[in-house]
């Protein structure tokens, strides 16, 4: 890159970081590699807002699941050496997990494929979120609990914060040592990152360190309360120069060797057909028919977008104290200033007019797996969507769809000559929604307590009200609950339902199916965002939690 496109891309850089320079802002810091050097590295706003420290080169920010692939690089780099056998199931390494009568490998682990439920949601189903306190032993012991999955290992891809949790782990069993202290031995110092660092207690000082915030409602910013423990799932602190360091060293395979990249980035096949998009640590994707490398990272008050471009010799960096921001679309901003003006570079596909995008407007069932998504479109016209309360945007593809514009990409629609939704999702399986009718109503004899053993917790309906007037909440005792409810249980569809948990990050909502027993309510049929096919009994028609 010559001198007067590196001042270019600062100018354009410049622009799409303006919006941190608001006064009383939390901040962001970016950075831009070409060829191997750090050709831009732009920050904005505040590292502190009680005390007006700006952030700057030396900040440090938690990149949250940024952390995940270097995990599987500890992984990796012990497969190496054949002190572990990635192919080797988790439970070898880890004989306390249960047996789920089916083979869990560590690739599973690392190519989000294992079906292992996400310990984040087992803990929010059980009334516990991630500002209340819990302890290592607590998450492993909710783990543990677990007796079925999302699906059949290998099948479908589905993010899973247990994975890696699990990987870190096994690194410290097979290498003797902590994973903080792996990784700084074979990974950070000797490519000079002294900024990064592996926090599993929030309460231990990090140098540098940002606060983390969030928007306040009715304006301004609060400080973002977070108290889970930190593993190899993203329990790292680190700033655009080290993550600058970590990317050269895909150039100059000092740690790890040439084959190190390779193996990071090594795709598998779904057992029915396809290619999983997400590699080890690592989703591939393509952006403009350009090969992309990278993955994101959000933590209360903290979000990290890493994405590679390893053909083009680029690489994009955005770290950010200001946990409702968007270093997803600000990276591939960021890209699409490098890419403009380069060869074999698709142009970005238009938006359906205003008039096709209304049409998709509103919620959505579908009646066989009691599933619901919600479109609508944002105040700019642009079309949303929310799954599971988690909202993404959707853009335009070559084929006239449009999909989740997120790294995992795996949610693409289209409207149906008859009026349906036809959704294709992670490993190419299909669905048909339709398009909920109002005004739904609370399916009949819904008031009751029920039970899950695998999340221990008991789940308690109450209704109010009669007729079409009738209302319900769940309150909920679990082994940590703190977030004890009211629930808001709210009818979508016949006997689907939602049940809206409050949360730190989202307001998000369960998929519900009521299971029926001879015409009387039995149980109901749960499914999150990460964590699926949980059965909750009637407490007096099966065992307790």
């Amino acid at each position: 890159m010559n001198d007067l496109d590196t001042a270019l891309l600062r100018r354009r850089v410049d622009q799409l970081v303006r919006p941190w320079e608001a006064p009383g802002s939390p901040g962001v810091a970016v950075g831009v590699l070409y060829e191997g050097e750090l050709a831009v590295h732009r920050c904005a706003g505040l590292a502190s807002l009680e005390l007006e420290v700006p952030v700057g080169p030396a900040t440090t920010f938690r990149i949250a699941s940024v952390s995940k692939h270097f995990t599987c690089a500890a992984v990796l780099m012990l497969a190496q050496e054949g002190r572990l056998d990635i192919d080797q199931e988790a439970r070898h390494y880890l004989p306390e997990l249960p047996d789920f009568a089916a083979r869990i490998t560590l690739a599973h682990l690392m190519h989000n494929v294992s079906g292992i439920r996400d310990m984040l949601e087992i803990m929010r189903q059980g009334g516990t979120d991630l500002d209340m306190p819990v302890t290592p032993e607590e998450l492993l012991a909710g783990i543990c609990r677990q007796r079925t999955l999302n699906f059949a290992p290998g099948s479908r891809y589905l993010y899973s914060n247990t994975g890696f949790l699990l990987l870190g782990m096994i690194v410290e069993r097979v290498a003797g040592e902590s994973l903080g202290s792996f990784l700084e031995r074979r990974i950070f110092a000797p490519l000079g990152m002294n900024r990064t660092r592996l926090t599993p207690s929030l309460q231990d000082p990090a140098p540098g360190l940002a606060t983390g915030y969030l928007p306040r409602q009715g304006g301004g910013f609060v400080r973002a309360a977070h108290a889970f423990p930190l593993g190899g799932e993203g329990g790292l602190v680190s700033c655009v120069e080290d993550l600058a360091l970590w990317d050269r060293n895909f150039t100059t395979h000092r740690v790890g060797g040439p084959e190190l990249e390779t193996a990071l980035t090594r795709q598998i096949e779904f057992s029915g057909g396809g290619v999983n998009p997400y590699a080890r640590g690592l989703l591939v994707r393509h952006h403009r028919g350009v090969r992309t490398v990278g993955h994101g990272g959000l933590w209360p008050g903290y979000r990290t977008e890493y994405l590679r471009a390893p053909e083009r010799e680029v690489t994009v960096i955005c770290v950010t104290n200001q946990g409702a921001s968007d270093p997803y679309h600000l990276a591939h901003d960021v890209l699409d200033a490098v890419l403009d003006g380069m060869p074999e570079v698709h142009p970005v596909h238009a938006l359906p007019p205003r008039p096709a995008l209304e049409e998709l407007v509103g919620r959505w069932v579908d009646r066989d797996n009691a599933a619901t998504v919600d479109i609508s479109l944002d105040a700019a016209g642009h079309p949303m969507g929310s799954t599971h309360g988690v909202p993404f945007r959707l853009r335009a593809t070559e084929d006239g769809r449009l999909e989740a514009s997120r790294a995992a990409r795996d949610f693409t629609c289209a409207l149906a000559a008859d009026g349906a939704l036809a959704v294709e999702l992670d490993a190419g399986v299909r669905a048909t929604y339709c398009r909920a009718v109002p005004p739904p109503t609370l399916p009949e004899g819904l008031a009751g307590s029920y039970a899950n053993a695998e999340i221990g917790a008991t789940w308690t309906i109450t209704e109010t009200g009669t007729g079409t007037g009738r209302s319900a909440e769940l309150r909920v005792s679990g082994p940590l609950a703190s977030r004890r409810g009211p629930w808001l249980v709210e009818p979508v569809d016949g006997d689907i339902i939602r049940i809206w948990m409050p949360g730190l990050l989202f307001r998000m909502w369960l998929d519900v199916r009521v299971l029926r027993a001879g015409g009387r309510v039995s149980g109901l049929c749960v499914a999150g965002n990460r964590a699926r096919r949980l059965c909750y009994p009637r407490q007096e028609d099966g065992a307790r939690a």
